[in-house]
């Protein structure tokens, strides 16, 4: 029997049994589906972290305070106290003491609520230097930025981010309009440049933030005891080459200036773009490794169903097997049938379970709010794997169809 005449024999066989063969293709569909999406997602977010840590500028070093501890002697987090000042900022932009340092940009920040008429909106308040804006790789759609005066004269002026601009004045260009940020009112000099970047899975939006000069935030809106102290300190190095070096610079600088002999002891955290994206990335890799793994259990059910249905079809059949051994079929002729038979199953749910896996990348994000990346590479993956779980689980039902004997196949009733 050719290769072409098994193949169509083989077809017939999975068409004889429509609602069986369904109900077959129908557990390979869904595994090779939850395998896609799963994956799909991982990459997804892990391409959105990546996107949305990069946005926060290229080439920085984020330089956050230390831990605190309250009345009650009990630690707070990481960035609760107030150990770096202007006078870290103004050492550590200093070209003589860290020459690998190209710019730094010295941010406090609260959540605070803005009114802009009879609007309302609750977001990131930073205070900075003119410096911000290039340390964190940022531009202008429209107006200006905060500038050297601005600061000096403690300015009564803001910039705004995309989101928050269209939140405030919808229909309406914000540059000239007044918004109230805690009661104090500032005057919108500029809007910032849309980064692109989806916030929907996120609990923080570049594009959602107000941007003032620093001196303007310590005396007018942020309050506090220390003027002087920051939220944090962003250190641009001067290349990708140089964040290393600019690492190492900043480190020194700080442990001299806050008198510490023992790194450990700092009372500081020096973190990077390639550290937090390495970070992020390995959870979301990790997720998506579990989720594919129970994923993958559907398809090894899925696998158990091609078996099970093989064997099945080998039993109705002993005596067309039977018959066709006698006509002068080998066992290798036998074999070839059901297990092209089992392939076409594990194919056909293969190229299904892909299907579903398009449809779902297209519209499940607007319902989970995260992206699904879905990679020619994976689809490819899928049909292969599909086909192999075919091929894997009917090698059993087609063997035992091949080694049935002739004259015992022949006369059972």
């Amino acid at each position: 029997m050719s290769w072409l005449e098994t193949l169509r024999t083989g077809l017939n066989g999975v068409r004889s049994h429509r609602l069986r063969s369904f109900l077959t293709v129908l557990g390979i569909l869904i595994g090779i589906a939850a395998v896609i999406l799963t994956v799909g997602l991982g990459e997804g977010a892990q391409g959105q972290v990546t996107s949305e840590i990069t946005a926060l500028g290229s080439n920085v070093l984020t330089i956050t305070p230390g831990s605190s501890t309250s009345s009650t002697g009990i630690r707070q987090a990481l960035g609760t106290a107030s150990t770096l000042t202007m006078s870290d900022v103004a050492a550590l932009a200093d070209p003589t003491v860290a020459p690998d340092v190209k710019s730094v940009a010295p941010i406090t920040s609260s959540s605070e609520t803005l009114t802009a008429g009879s609007s309302t909106w609750t977001t990131s308040v930073q205070g900075s230097t003119p410096t911000w804006l290039t340390v964190r790789g940022r531009s202008l759609a429209q107006g200006r930025f905060i500038d050297t005066q601005d600061v000096s004269d403690h300015a009564a002026v803001a910039v705004l981010g995309a989101t928050t601009a269209s939140e405030l004045y919808r229909g309406v260009d914000p540059v000239g309009q007044s918004v109230d940020v805690n009661g104090v009112p500032l005057t919108v000099v500029g809007v910032l440049t849309s980064t692109g970047s989806s916030s929907s899975s996120t609990t923080s939006d570049p594009d959602d933030l107000v941007v003032i000069p620093i001196s303007t935030g310590a005396e007018r809106i942020f309050g506090g005891t220390t003027r002087n102290s920051v939220s944090s300190i962003a250190v641009q190095a001067r290349s990708a080459a140089d964040l290393t070096a600019a690492y190492q610079e900043a480190d020194h600088l700080l442990l001299q200036l806050h008198g510490i002999t023992t790194p450990a002891n700092a009372d500081f955290t020096i973190t990077s773009e390639q550290s937090l994206i390495s970070t992020a990335t390995s959870v979301d890799r990790t997720l998506t490794i579990l989720l594919g793994g129970v994923a993958g259990i559907s398809l090894l059910v899925g696998g158990i169903g091609v078996m099970n249905i093989m064997l099945v079809s080998v039993t109705e059949r002993i005596r067309e097997i039977g018959l066709r051994k006698a006509l002068g079929a080998t066992p290798g002729v036998i074999r070839r049938q059901f297990l092209v038979e089992a392939s076409v199953l594990g194919l056909i749910g293969g190229a299904l379970g892909a299907l579903l896996g398009i449809i779902g990348a297209t519209f499940l994000p607007g319902v989970v709010g995260d992206p699904i990346t879905i990679s020619p590479w994976a689809m490819a993956g899928a049909l292969v794997v599909a086909l192999g779980i075919g091929i894997a689980f009917g090698v059993y039902p087609a063997s035992r169809a091949a080694h049935l004997a002739p004259i015992d196949a022949l006369r059972n009733e």
